[in-house]
């Protein structure tokens, strides 16, 4: 009821809070806790948290699968993500409920419309064009020729290098659009502390940092014998070369939201990520007399 009333207010930080508490107390009753986590939802979506909405309708949907307020929910964050095909199909899965639900027939077609138009545009104007006049538009600065550090390689591709490691794997992967248009990049992990490296083929834009780290250390690398590289023990951070500064970054963060940084420079057509450990010895050395920026 507090969530509600903050909502009507249009309060929707304090109506997200409102509704996590009630999700905290564990009433046990499916149906209402799919209420909660809709209407949660409903207000990440009024905040622009698009992905935590999405994670709540998603969860709604579970509990209540014939939650219609969650469908149409979930098919909006989609929209707003711009995955048109993920859109489309929980618009069909909605009016499999309710074949009448306006909100989702016009959502659907609308979702239609903008998948056919940038098919449209791949084929036009071809993946290399497209990928850069993307970049324009999300405001993504690229950097095409390499670094003095870096070697050139063929592609118009560099292998990343810093501090004396570096990693072939990053050679020959390039950043692509898929057919809802959004921009999958490969992105390279550096942990400068062991001199190692991970990479990620295709990392989608609108994925957050911690999601892939969930995965990436779901098991302790073997060079990690401390055993401190654990998913919520992680720092961020990307390096910014002119200035000699560094920007952390949240794990809770998309890929996109840091590229759209106004300091982030992606270089060789891979985004790189330096990876410490929390309060290590190390990472205390390395930023030494450096100036830390956060996002």
């Amino acid at each position: 009821n507090e969530g509600n009333e903050y909502f009507k207010e249009k309060d929707y930080g304090r109506a997200v809070a409102a509704y996590s508490e009630g999700l905290r107390r564990r009433c046990g009753d499916a149906e209402l806790d799919a209420v909660l986590l809709t209407n949660r939802g409903a207000a990440h979506f009024h905040l622009g948290n698009y992905r935590s909405a999405l994670n709540d309708a998603i969860q709604a949907k579970k509990l209540k699968p014939t939650h219609l307020k969650a469908i149409i929910r979930g098919a909006l964050c989609h929209m707003e993500l711009k995955n048109f095909s993920e859109a489309i199909a929980w618009c069909e899965e909605g009016l499999q409920i309710d074949s009448k639900e306006k909100k989702l027939v016009e959502m659907r077609a609308k979702a239609d419309k903008l998948k056919v138009r940038i098919q449209t545009d791949f084929c036009t104007h071809g993946q290399g064009r497209a990928v850069t006049v993307t970049c324009c538009e999300r405001n993504i600065k690229l950097v095409l020729e390499p670094s003095d550090e870096e070697e050139e390689v063929s592609d118009g591709l560099a292998e990343i290098s810093l501090d004396g490691f570096h990693s072939d794997s990053a050679t020959g992967a390039k950043v692509h659009l898929d057919a809802d248009g959004n921009l999958n990049w490969p992105v390279l992990f550096l942990y400068p502390e062991h001199e190692q490296t991970d990479f990620t083929v295709a990392f989608h834009e609108n994925s957050r940092f911690i999601d892939h780290l969930m995965v990436m250390f779901a098991e302790l690398p073997p060079w990690d014998l401390e055993k401190k590289y654990l998913p919520n023990n992680l720092e961020l951070y990307f390096e910014d070369g002119e200035r000699e500064e560094m920007y952390e970054v949240s794990p809770e963060h998309t890929l996109l939201q840091m590229l759209q940084h106004e300091r982030y420079f992606v270089k060789a057509g891979t985004p790189t990520v330096l990876v410490f450990a929390k309060r290590s010895p190390f990472s205390k050395k390395y930023f030494s007399g450096k100036k830390v920026h956060r996002l």
